[in-house]
């Protein structure tokens, strides 16, 4: 798939949290000799063999196919998360964005295409055992993240129908957390004024213990290890499941934290983040947190065999990374990292 010369990579979205980990990592590899940066900010960090562009996916002036001519790869994690109350914004960037990459991806005549799926597309399922990637992608309807996630799942069924000649990888992680991701996660997720210096244990009296809340995490940069594999590794195809043990909940947490667990009814709980939600204080949907309670755990048996990958950190190495990140006001040098301590 490379040309004798090496492999050049294009990647979308690369300078959020998955994006700089993974240009980092290619930057780092022997066998790529150059990697494109599309951002809709040029930040001011230059990695080896790393050259930039400022792109908006969301504009249709946007020369997609210019950008990734010559390329051997197209990795794309370009995503918005927000605002969480306009849905219609969110689609247009992500959905309708996503698909004028996979166009250009065909008209430039790029021979792979490694898209971030996520296991938000998959269907609920369940929390007592791990699914493989047979399981159902059809996401949970009522929130905006996996509803996009799972109609591109159609939609790259559709484009490989199209275009058998692409090679198309899907990746499909758990939660992704580092501790330089730490500010830009709590201003999407907690709000742009919540105190990261309050994530402390002694601060915790009792932690919430909220039925269905069961998930798995997963070291970005583990993560981006995975991207590299599924581009150098020509005779991968498909979905591959990504994420460490163990598998995260109130127990674990309670463990972590040195802090006693208090059961909350899931109807406590959800009243609450909607509540929060309405009145514009946390950003996160009570529609995201329902389909985080009906995740099921994934089994990355596949790329263990296919890719030869294996995390290097665990679960609990990962949380406690994010946590003191969270405490620090950790960030990194773009825009969407950028470090911020708020209280």
């Amino acid at each position: 798939m490379s040309s004798a010369a090496g492999t050049r990579v294009v990647v979308t979205g690369a300078t959020g949290n998955v994006g700089t980990s993974v240009v980092r990592v290619l930057s780092e590899e022997p066998e790529v000799v150059s990697v494109r940066g599309l951002a809709r900010r040029v930040p001011e960090w230059s990695p080896p063999r790393t050259e930039w562009s400022a792109v908006d996916l969301a504009s249709e002036r946007s020369d997609l196919a210019g950008e990734f001519a010559g390329a051997d790869a197209v990795i794309h994690l370009a995503w918005a998360f927000q605002p969480t109350h306009d849905p219609a914004t969110t689609w247009r960037t992500n959905v309708l964005g996503s698909m004028r990459v996979f166009d250009a991806v065909a008209e430039a005549g790029v021979p792979a295409l490694v898209h971030a799926s996520s296991v938000g597309a998959y269907s609920p399922g369940p929390k007592d055992h791990a699914v493989d990637e047979s399981w159902p992608t059809h996401g949970w309807p009522d929130a905006a993240y996996c509803r996009e996630k799972a109609y591109l799942e159609r939609a790259l069924d559709t484009f490989e129908r199209d275009h058998p000649g692409t090679r198309v990888v899907r990746m499909r992680p758990a939660f992704l957390f580092k501790r330089e991701s730490a500010s830009e996660q709590r201003r999407i997720f907690g709000g742009r004024y919540l105190p990261g210096q309050l994530v402390r244990p002694d601060l915790l009296p009792v932690l919430p213990d909220i039925p269905g809340l069961r998930v798995q995490a997963l070291h970005t940069d583990d993560a981006a290890h995975a991207y590299r594999l599924a581009v150098l590794s020509a005779g991968a195809r498909g979905a591959f499941n990504l994420a460490a043990e163990p598998a995260v909940d109130a127990e674990l947490l309670g463990r972590m934290l040195g802090t006693r667990r208090i059961r909350l009814p899931r109807t406590a709980a959800r009243s609450a983040v909607a509540a929060a939600w309405g009145l514009r204080l946390l950003p996160a949907s009570p529609h995201l947190f329902d389909a985080v309670l009906r995740l099921p755990l994934m089994d990355c048996a596949r790329a263990r065999e296919e890719l030869g990958w294996r995390p290097e950190h665990t679960a609990t190495e990962v949380l406690e990374e994010f946590l003191r990140g969270m405490r620090e006001g950790a960030g990194e040098r773009t825009e969407p990292m950028r470090g911020r301590k708020a209280g």
